[in-house]
Formats: structure tokens, C-alpha cells, sequence
């Protein structure tokens, strides 16, 4: 429950953050939250429940435009920044285990200014 209450707090500062980027797209943190909250067993180094990958599908047909794509880069990038137990590797592994293909690979180094 921590863990939830953290990534929350982090989400809303994110929110504020890329909020100038999100009036151009239909994308929000809140909604990269919503999706993803079943992944945080995962993403601590835990199994992979099926609503897990429910939400990272459902996130990516959502994230039609590039300023959509960019925003969900900015939330997860900074979420995962700031939550010291991330699995970097589960992290990056999740969008090919749960059979969606991007065309990149996520880490907190990368520049989501550039995601297409």
C-alpha cells in the first residue's frame, strides 16, 4: 500500500510537470496510472498478473498520437525515478512480455522528447 501511495505522489507531480504537454493530447498521468497500477507487484520484482497486461495493452492503443506517447514516456520515466525498488529490467522487459512492441526500450535515461 506504500508503495501505491508513493507512486501516486509521484504521478501527481508528474501531472504538473508535463501538464503543458498533455493539453495537446488525450493522455494523462492519471490515466498511465489507472492502467498501470496492477503492474506494481511486477515492477517491484513480484509475477506478472494478467491485468497487468491488460493495462499496458489497453495504455498503448491509447497512446495513438506522438504527444500521447511522449507524456506516457514523461509519467513512467519519472515514476520510476522516483521509486527507488523499480525493477529497471522488469520495467523494461514488461511492454514484450505482455506482446506489445515499441520502438523503444524504457529507461530513466531515456529522452521522451524523441519517442515518436
Amino acid at each position: 500500500m506504500t508503495a501505491m501511495l508513493k507512486l501516486a505522489c509521484v504521478l501527481l507531480a508528474c501531472m504538473v510537470v508535463v501538464a503543458p504537454f498533455a493539453a495537446e493530447g488525450s493522455i494523462s498521468c492519471g490515466t498511465v496510472v489507472s492502467m498501470l497500477s496492477p503492474c506494481m507487484g511486477y515492477l517491484m520484482g513480484g509475477s506478472l498478473p494478467a491485468t497487468c497486461c491488460a493495462g499496458v495493452k489497453s495504455l498503448n492503443q491509447a497512446a495513438k498520437s506522438t504527444t500521447d506517447r511522449q507524456t506516457t514516456c514523461g509519467c513512467l520515466k519519472s515514476a520510476a525515478k522516483a521509486m527507488s525498488n523499480i525493477n529497471m529490467g522488469n520495467a523494461a522487459a514488461l511492454p514484450g512480455k505482455c506482446g506489445v512492441s515499441l520502438p523503444f526500450e524504457f529507461s530513466t535515461s531515456i529522452d521522451c522528447t524523441k519517442v515518436n
